[in-house]
């Protein structure tokens, strides 16, 4: 059986990753071929969509960047975190030593993730896309005046947004921004995009869970000098008054692997306490 090819990416600014990644060198190549190590960020190496499987070192956003670069690729990605929370990279090292065989060998399978496409044309009428694995945010901005956008589906009316702005959140990035904002928790693996408005001016508003099967389309009725969307939460754009936003669901999912020792759940319980009861101390 022919070896599987393998692309490590990394934030290589971030401590211990580039030495964590050297010491394990000897143990992926015992098993793998090394297309190459680069950097989480900037333009893949060549031949790198040819890889069978993305290894990731860094943190959940160091993830996140890896997979739009490989977006629009079948390469699967294995994050391994050396960050904080560690929610999206699901690994520490020692679990990848442990499951990395099985991996290879087809016995732990990734999990499709819904990509989206979003494209902005900006104030000098050129263009701006850009896939999205987390969410879009349309933040106010200076000087924090509100502002109105105008949310469509297929020319179909869905809200008048008058607020401090917008997420639109894939299931991979409910657990972020849009949970924060109060918006809905969404299992990773569903076909669905979270809308949820940030402080909005009434009390009639509410986050919203939609299919993505036809385009959505932003209007920017009015907005702040200072209004951008925003890609992550690590690229961002302008927004300009009468600007439109269009976010489509991308072709190709991200193919994410996830941890076999837990479930999305018992995630969310062990990272974010979500299901806790409060704790109640007694004098």
């Amino acid at each position: 059986m022919p070896r599987k090819k393998v692309l490590i990416l990394g934030n290589m600014d971030k401590p211990g990753v580039s030495e964590q990644i050297e010491t394990l060198r000897p143990f992926f190549a015992r098993r793998v071929d090394l297309l190459a190590v680069s950097p989480a960020m900037g333009d893949l190496p060549v031949g790198a969509d040819s890889a069978d499987l993305c290894v990731v070192f860094g943190g959940d956003g160091t993830l996140l960047s890896a997979v739009r670069m490989l977006a629009g690729t079948s390469v699967a990605l294995l994050g391994v975190n050396m960050g904080k929370l560690g929610f999206l990279a699901e690994f520490n090292v020692e679990h990848l030593q442990k499951h990395f065989d099985d991996i290879l060998d087809g016995k732990i399978l990734p999990t499709e993730r819904m990509m989206l496409d979003v494209c902005v044309r900006s104030c000098d009428e050129e263009s701006f896309c850009s896939p999205v694995a987390n969410d879009i945010a349309i933040a106010a901005g200076a000087p924090f005046r509100m502002i109105d956008l105008h949310v469509t589906q297929n020319g179909r009316h869905i809200a008048r947004y008058l607020g401090d702005g917008l997420i639109l959140a894939t299931p991979t990035g409910s657990t972020g921004y849009n949970m924060s904002a109060g918006g809905p928790i969404i299992e990773p693996t569903l076909d669905a995009l979270a809308i949820t408005p940030v402080a909005p001016h009434t009390l009639s508003l509410r986050p919203i869970v939609v299919q993505l099967a036809e385009p959505i389309e932003i209007v920017a009725a009015g907005v702040n000098e200072g209004t951008s969307v925003l890609i992550d939460g690590q690229v961002r754009h302008k927004l300009c008054a009468g600007n439109v936003v269009e976010v489509r669901r991308s072709p190709l999912p991200a193919r994410v692997v996830p941890h076999p020792g837990r479930t999305f759940f018992e995630t969310l319980a062990s990272k974010l306490h979500w299901g806790h009861s409060p704790h109640h101390h007694q004098k």
